[in-house]
């Protein structure tokens, strides 16, 4: 019987879940997908500056997990931006955060929308 899959947790979903280029004149192109948790770890990692082993803690698995989700996330979003394809973020593996869900306040999570010294975003 295979191990059960390890849940990642994710602070929040992404507010907009598709982009691409804005002129588009193949509606056909290939869209690449994302998941929630590969966005999530471009969130910590790149857009808060954590380090993957500060990632692998929030995220609540191993190191070497949040290496290979991360590895996958800069590969789908190097051929988006080279091709020129759209990108979709849904699925994955995840729970949100009992903690904050979507409200943005989580002490655990240390996420906040508007706190000392954040920017808005």
């Amino acid at each position: 019987m295979p191990r059960p899959k390890k849940y990642r947790k994710v602070c929040c979903l992404p507010q907009k879940n598709l982009f691409g280029p804005l002129n588009v004149n193949n509606i056909d192109t290939e869209i690449i997908l994302m998941t929630v948790e590969e966005y999530e770890t471009i969130r910590l990692i790149d857009f808060e500056g954590l380090t993957q082993e500060e990632c692998a803690e929030r995220m609540n698995v191993a190191r070497t997990t949040i290496q290979r989700i991360y590895n996958n996330a800069r590969k789908k979003l190097s051929q988006t931006l080279v091709n020129g394809n759209l990108l979709k973020i849904e699925g994955g593996c995840y729970k949100l955060c009992s903690e904050c869900g979507q409200n943005y306040d989580c002490e655990q999570c240390n996420r906040h929308r508007f706190g000392k010294n954040k920017t808005k975003y």
